[in-house]
């Protein structure tokens, strides 16, 4: 069977720009990219934002977060999230409030693909972990940027490095596109609303405890809460005019519905029951590994970086079971066997 001619449409770079053009005035386009750190010749079929995206897929950085904490430290259970699964559920969320307000959605793809690679092992635990190792302190945003720029050297434009440096709401100054906004609302929904369920389902809290008023607004955590919350950062944005906001009701239910999640779940003693063990890992692995610095694989190291900066890049980089396992194997400890299931499927 032979397929009939005019079946098919080339659609190229050239086209894909051409289209942008249709997008949103507050839109970022690839063709007005800042551009990379070394210029590239521009490829026949992507946009400069599509091949930044699909780097970041295939980089292994991506692939770690598999196995690295969201919330719950070694949950025993497969419905758990994890940092990967928060990763593409950010990316679901960033690209609809794109597409709803007219940006671009690819590159806000891009950023929310990349914007946890820098994450620690033991998720917010092991940013503590290094904060002694860091004057001001180690963040996950920062590490993010220093893996594409530098370990993994992915060469991405300008507009999605600082997509990354400032997904989180603590970075300043705060990003510079409107697609990165996105990303930072996209992250706060889809954390808010998938942790609720994940402590549900272990057993810290009831749906019913959440505050009444985030119930009101926007309904059961999951797919209905998810919606609601997009909605509401699309009306508040088309209300505003000129950035990416949530409009006001819903984002006083959303700030009521954080301060209830870090006092009733981050904070908890599920979540972090194995606080002090995760943080004793980390750092006797930091310390070991300045003691020994010939045993940083030389595949991911920056040699151009002081020690303690390499040290931290390869500890940093570890997946939860691969630091215990490398803490058990050096130390002939059994941390892996503390670090027991701290939750069980429900």
């Amino acid at each position: 069977m032979t397929t009939a001619p005019g079946s098919f449409r080339l659609t190229d770079r050239a086209a894909r720009e051409r289209a942008e053009e249709q997008l949103a005035p507050a839109a970022t386009r690839a063709a007005g990219t800042r551009g990379r750190a070394r210029p590239e010749p521009e490829d026949a079929l992507r946009t400069a934002f599509e091949r930044d995206r699909d780097r970041i897929l295939h980089a292994k950085a991506f692939r770690r977060l598999k196995h690295k904490t969201q919330v719950f430290l070694h949950p025993d259970g497969d419905h758990f999230v994890t940092r990967l699964t928060h990763t593409l559920q950010v990316t679901q969320v960033a690209r609809s409030l794109a597409r709803a307000l007219g940006l671009n959605e690819t590159l806000a793809e891009a950023i929310a693909l990349g914007h946890d690679v820098g994450h620690s092992p033991f998720g917010h635990i092991g940013e503590e972990a290094f904060d002694p190792y860091v004057p001001g302190g180690w963040h996950h945003a920062a590490q993010g940027v220093r893996i594409v720029e530098v370990l993994e050297d992915l060469n991405l434009t300008w507009e999605v490095r600082d997509g990354i440096r400032a997904h989180s709401w603590k970075i300043d100054p705060p990003p510079d596109t409107r697609e990165a906004e996105c990303v930072r609302y996209a992250d706060r929904i889809g954390y808010l609303s998938h942790d609720a369920l994940d402590a549900a389902r272990a057993g810290v809290i009831r749906v019913a405890d959440l505050p009444a008023q985030a119930l009101a607004v926007f309904g059961q955590p999951g797919s209905e809460m998810v919606g609601s919350m997009i909605d509401a950062v699309v009306a508040g944005s088309l209300a505003d005019g000129g950035r990416v906001v949530m409009a006001p009701e819903p984002l006083a239910a959303m700030h009521e519905l954080r301060a209830f999640m870090f006092a009733r779940v981050y904070a908890s003693d599920v979540a972090a029951g194995q606080k002090h063990l995760a943080i004793d890992v980390i750092r006797r692995l930091v310390d070991h590994h300045l003691a020994h610095p010939e045993l940083i694989p030389a595949s991911y190291r920056d040699t151009a970086a002081e020690p303690l900066t390499q040290v931290v890049d390869y500890v940093s980089g570890m997946t939860d079971r691969f630091a215990l396992a490398t803490h058990d194997r050096l130390f002939d400890a059994d941390a892996s066997a503390q670090m027991r299931p701290l939750l069980t499927q429900r």
